[in-house]
């Protein structure tokens, strides 16, 4: 009863120290930058009166601010439901080659449609589904093999990525349109991306809760599922399609982002454990946390320039991961 105590109670630390550190830093984004302002300021220029200055902030950073969260929420669940598919804590939307194939069309898209910018998210997870198809089928030798899957989504995630950099350079590196999706650049993003983002992104992450309990099915063996009743093939199917949704949708519009969906999902596991119906909501938090602690970095660090979130992510993603593969051998095992 004891254990049983403390792990509840660490349960929810975790779930409150993530929740306050977002709320947090949410604000604290707000007020970096050369406009300052007072909360009683940001409340009335918001609700009560205009006032100039709150109307520029909500209109550069606001956007980027709501993106970022949502990008990260969104990445992070979708390397949750992939890790659970797979059976593989490896498994993650870039590794796999979803994010590149998702950013390939949606950057061949934008080159070719720049009228069908509102389709991005649709070209997106047709070409993150396609990808996910090919690494499934080409890695397939009489039966799913983690490491053959990991290795082909290797070898998809290179191809793509240069395919979206040749498309990149052909087009002539507009940044606020094809190289923006291929360099993860949000700097420029507006209320329009938000909407974007939100409305494909929001319904993704609650159909990826209510997955929760096949999520946790797909760790059993399977004739144990099919003991219960349960198709564990169309479950796998379902939870796929919805990772690679979420994946599509925030590639579309913030370009192909690493280590969110392979770092948060450990860090989850360690800190609220395995259920799903805990790990997928503190990974959207956590994830939404990491997302933007990056891009308000990334601004801050090297005023007046910038460095894209993806960059920071991929550079401290690589340190944390490292470090925490020496010290999960308790849950993955050594």
């Amino acid at each position: 009863m004891t254990n049983q105590r403390k792990s509840t109670t660490k349960i929810t630390l975790s779930f409150l120290v993530v929740t306050i550190g977002l709320i947090a830093l949410f604000f604290l984004s707000i007020n970096l930058g050369s406009i300052q302002l007072t909360p009683l300021q940001l409340f009335r220029g918001l609700f009560v009166s205009f006032d100039p200055d709150v109307a520029t902030v909500y209109d550069l950073r606001f956007p980027r601010i709501l993106i970022s969260v949502m990008a990260g929420a969104s990445l992070a669940v979708a390397g949750v439901l992939f890790q659970a598919v797979l059976k593989n804590p490896l498994a993650d939307p870039g590794l796999l080659g979803i994010s590149s194939g998702a950013g390939f069309t949606a950057v061949l898209a934008a080159a070719i449609f720049p009228q069908l910018y509102f389709m991005a998210p649709v070209f997106s997870f047709l070409g993150g589904l396609l990808v996910f198809a090919m690494v499934y089928g080409l890695a397939w030798k009489g039966a799913l093999s983690p490491l053959r899957i990991i290795l082909m989504g290797i070898a998809m995630q290179a191809l793509f990525s240069g395919l979206s950099d040749a498309v990149s350079s052909m087009s002539g590196g507009n940044v606020s349109g094809v190289a923006s999706i291929v360099e993860g650049n949000i700097t420029m993003k507006t209320w329009k991306d938000v909407y974007l983002l939100f409305g494909v992104s929001l319904p993704g992450l609650i159909f990826a809760f209510l997955c929760a309990r096949w999520c946790n099915l797909c760790g059993l063996e399977d004739k144990t599922v099919r003991g219960l009743g349960v198709n564990i093939d169309v479950v796998r199917f379902v939870v796929s399609i919805t990772a690679v949704f979420l994946v599509g949708g925030c590639t579309a519009i913030v370009g192909p982002v690493s280590f969110i969906g392979l770092l948060i999902p450990h860090i989850g596991r360690i800190f609220v454990g395995s259920e799903h119906k805990l790990l997928i909501p503190f990974s959207a938090l956590a994830g939404g946390l990491l997302f933007l602690m990056a891009d308000t970095l990334g601004r801050t660090l090297i005023r007046p320039y910038e460095m894209n979130a993806s960059v920071i992510l991929s550079v401290v993603g690589g340190i944390a991961f490292i470090l925490l593969l020496r010290k999960s051998g308790g849950i993955y095992g050594k």
